[in-house]
């Protein structure tokens, strides 16, 4: 039976290159058919697979120069079920697609709110005046690029493929060393590997209550490569915390410090240890999907 893979839609986006390179990356290495299956919103992929709908999950959790995907984490947290099987990190190069004959003439740009932060600074300079349009995915827009020619959208070139689309400027995101982590997660134990990913929320918002998790692992002498803060939505200045180390949960140092850091959070979550997966290219043929060092 073939594997479900939920992923961010309509066709073309950027988290389906990440579910297909993972799909080809299951058939080549465990021989597994899959079948993916698009849904409008990012919280509603994660949600197919909490809910058993879909075996598997991919989505955007971080991306290199705009930070982590906040809705990613929100609802990963809430949800409280899904285990992280691999990441993987997809190379990002956005275009500017139009059926404008010039940049002058484009009134409209449309795309998802992390595309169009990536692409901040061109914006600015080369399209000052023009209405930018946040939407769920960088391409739910372009259906609409043949009705109205002075529509903008930002997406990918294998977009601008798949919809015919011609396409006005590229590259145009602001450093060329753009790139996307994400996650894939199931409702499967996480896997080994040399990364574990908690989260946890604070008994209480004093000085120094942040310091003791993070003494624990400076205890341990267990890296953290990230930790990033978001609002617990209950009061104004309450936050919880997601965390990456460098550290495969299996090891017995890894096992006490997250012990130990029981008693000084309230809520503890682990998502799960793994191994990253990269991809060089995703459309320039050959498989271009290795396991990074």
């Amino acid at each position: 039976m073939a594997i479900s893979i939920a992923h961010l839609g309509p066709q073309g986006t950027y988290a389906e290159a990440a579910a297909l390179a993972y799909a080809q990356w299951l058939k080549q290495h465990q021989g597994r058919e899959t079948l993916l299956r698009a849904y409008p919103s990012i919280a509603q992929t994660l949600q197919a697979s909490a809910s058993g709908e879909t075996d598997l999950t991919v989505v955007p959790v971080e991306n290199s120069i705009e930070g982590g995907v906040t809705i990613t984490l929100d609802t990963l947290w809430q949800l409280d079920k899904l285990r992280i099987q691999h990441a993987l990190v997809l190379p990002i190069s956005h275009a500017l697609l139009s059926r404008a004959k010039t940049l002058e003439t484009v009134s409209k740009v449309y795309s998802h709110p992390q595309a169009l932060a990536q692409c901040q600074r061109w914006l600015e300079q080369f399209l000052p005046t023009v209405r930018l349009i946040p939407t769920n995915s960088t391409t739910e827009a372009l259906q609409h690029l043949d009705r109205e020619p002075s529509i903008g959208a930002i997406a990918s070139r294998w977009a601008a493929q798949l919809y015919k689309l011609p396409i006005l400027a590229y590259p145009i995101n602001d450093h060329s060393d753009n790139c996307t982590k994400f996650w894939i997660l199931s409702l499967q134990p996480s896997r080994q590997g040399n990364h574990t990913s908690i989260a946890f929320s604070l008994p209480v918002n004093a000085p120094g209550a942040l310091l003791k998790p993070l003494q624990l692992f400076a205890a341990t002498n267990i890296n953290l490569s990230r930790i990033e803060s978001r609002p617990t939505k209950r009061s104004l200045g309450d936050y919880l915390f997601f965390v990456d180390l460098e550290s495969d949960i299996n090891q017995t140092h890894t096992q006490a410090a997250l012990k130990a850091l029981e008693s000084c959070t309230e809520t503890l979550k682990i998502f799960g240890s793994y191994e990253t997966l990269s991809i060089a290219d995703p459309w320039q043929g050959g498989d271009g999907l290795e396991i990074s060092s």
